[in-house]
């Protein structure tokens, strides 16, 4: 069964793409959820005008996308932290604690976008690449100081 995709289906294909599926995976799951629809002459003469709105929708996504980079990037972060002897802190900052600390400066950030190899453990300036987009990733300064 020939399909056009209306949206981006993971694992399948991009939207306004002409693609061979099985009749049932087309009939029951994609044309149902209005993911595809059959690829009938009058459907393939409309596939143009799709392919110009999700166009269209990518680029105003990708802006948007910048501009939250941009917001991000003037932002510095400071995380104060109990320490012990020697500076050593007691516990460790998290992807969780980057994210209510942007909440605090009226960015809301989901804490599995906070790209952080493993959580920080010890005083300094350190920068947290966070990512916004497929392609756009934005770094921000963190600095980890001692309580006073």
């Amino acid at each position: 069964m020939k399909v056009i995709l209306r949206q981006d289906v993971p694992d399948l294909g991009k939207a306004g793409q002409t693609l061979e599926v099985k009749p049932g995976y087309g009939r029951n799951f994609l044309i149902p959820r209005n993911l595809a629809i059959p690829a009938t002459k009058a459907n393939l003469k409309a596939i143009g005008e799709i392919g110009k709105q999700t166009q269209i929708r990518e680029r105003k996504k990708k802006r948007g996308a910048e501009q939250i980079k941009d917001k991000l990037e003037k932002l510095s972060l400071t995380i104060e932290v109990l320490v012990g002897e020697e500076d050593k802190i007691f516990g460790s900052v998290t992807s969780q604690n980057i994210a209510e600390l942007l909440m605090v400066q009226g960015m809301t950030i989901d804490k599995r976008d906070i790209l952080l190899e493993e959580p920080i453990k010890s005083l300094g300036i350190y920068t947290v690449p966070i990512k916004i987009d497929k392609e756009i990733i934005a770094n921000v300064k963190t600095w980890v100081v001692r309580k006073p």
